[in-house]
């Protein structure tokens, strides 16, 4: 069928499907779970997560749930609804699902330097401020949510400034408008903020976080990125003591009680020790060294992607790498299945295909971007594995003329490119 999630684990070489619940959990983090409290209601487990994420966040409220789209359904329905618009610097594909299930619709606003992969600037993830303001003012009151998503997944794992993060929260407070986080990848965003942005070189992981989500009101997130967990998710609500007692309701509905929201004890432990381990500045150094090395690899190969290398992975231009398959022939998928044909590496398409269609035209939508996405799990792979990613693409680029595209024979209304079949375009 020709869906790379339909692949058995058994059957990949090196799996770069997703770095969420990849990730290899420290000696510290697998102890944790013996010591995990498997209480139903008020474990000691869960007490110790609250305390980490109100110490690393400066949050109130912390809400465990089992992982980050869990997160997003529990909260989105409470904000925005049939009518309503939610705005992010990029939606991913999960997060956009979610504001569409609640009946509203998303827009994205991502700055214009992300669209041209060749272009080196040091905050690709940004807003677009300026975009931002004239659709608050087009759509008046019916825009419900801003989203943040730190890294910007959709954009190439690219980082959001400081800066740009209190400009958007400006914006929030002058129209009354609330600001969530999508803090997948939260510790990443803050290891380029103390690289790139002059003011904070010499300011800690944990403070430059605690000042970027000073800004917003609440954050979603996926655990399973940053907190190097193989289950779990936060949410956090800074000081809405009502908004977060609706948030325990939905908790209840859908995740379970709240003190251990879909999870187990032994997961709370890992997850409240995982919090801190991802914060480790010299973890993040050797993570994004391990980017760095794949991207020069393919810069000498002359491999477009978007440049300067994202946080958690690389993200290939399959669009100039296959310019002869338009965006409804789905060109990044094209390429992450012969990735998997060449060498056994498994990928995702983070373009058209992923974008799905219209919700209320049923058209195709075409991305911005048609980008094959190579995540690279935390504390996984070596070198070894970055040379044979390297060679493969090296072979598929001196091949790339003869790739088909692809067509959809089957699809889901939603989130289809979980479940889609397809085939070889044939011409």
């Amino acid at each position: 069928m020709y869906n790379v999630f339909n692949l058995k684990g058994e059957d990949v070489y090196i799996d770069l499907l997703t770095d969420s619940g990849t990730g290899a959990m420290s000696d510290v983090q697998w102890a944790g779970v013996m010591r995990g409290d498997e209480a139903y209601a008020g474990g000691r487990s869960y007490f110790k997560l609250l305390e980490a994420g109100k110490d690393i966040f400066g949050y109130e409220f912390i809400q465990p749930v089992h992982q980050g789209r869990a997160a997003e359904k529990v909260l989105f329905n409470l904000l925005v609804g049939p009518g309503k618009y939610a705005i992010s610097n990029m939606f991913f594909d999960t997060t956009r699902a979610h504001v569409e299930i609640a009946g509203a619709r998303a827009i994205d606003c991502v700055v214009k330097e992300a669209l041209d992969p060749t272009l080196r600037v040091p905050f690709k993830g940004n807003m677009d401020v300026e975009k931002l303001e004239e659709l608050i003012k087009e759509h008046g009151d019916k825009v419900g949510l801003v989203v943040m998503t730190i890294t910007n997944n959709s954009a190439g794992g690219q980082p959001v400034s400081m800066q740009n993060m209190r400009d958007v929260s400006a914006i929030c407070t002058k129209y009354g408008i609330p600001l969530c986080i999508d803090a997948a990848r939260y510790a990443e965003n803050a290891y380029f903020v103390k690289q790139r942005e002059e003011e904070f070189k010499n300011s800690t992981i944990k403070d430059i976080i605690k000042e970027m989500f000073g800004y917003a009101d609440m954050f979603t997130m996926s655990a399973k990125k940053d907190a190097i967990v193989n289950m779990g998710g936060l949410l956090g609500v800074k000081n809405d003591k009502e908004l977060f007692q609706r948030v325990k309701a939905n908790t209840i509905s859908f995740e379970g009680f709240t003190t251990y929201g879909g999870l187990s004890g032994r997961d709370l432990e890992s997850l409240a020790l995982g919090l801190y381990e991802g914060l480790d500045e010299a973890y993040l150094q050797y993570r994004y060294g391990q980017m760095e090395y794949l991207a020069s690899r393919l810069d000498d190969a002359g491999i477009t992607y978007q440049a300067p290398v994202g946080g958690h992975g690389l993200f290939i231009d399959a669009k100039a790498l296959l310019p002869h398959i338009p965006y409804y022939e789905f060109p990044a998928q094209a390429l992450a299945i012969e990735l998997y044909k060449e060498a056994g590496i498994r990928s995702c398409d983070i373009g058209s295909y992923m974008l799905g269609n219209d919700p209320d035209t049923g058209e195709q939508l075409k991305s911005e971007f048609e980008f094959t996405r190579l995540a690279i799990p935390r504390r996984v792979y070596t070198q070894a594995h970055f040379d044979v990613v390297a060679e493969a693409l090296i072979a598929i680029k001196e091949r790339a003329d003869k790739i088909p595209g692809y067509r959809i024979t089957w699809e889901p209304a939603i989130l289809r490119h979980f479940q889609a079949s397809l085939e070889p375009i044939v011409k």
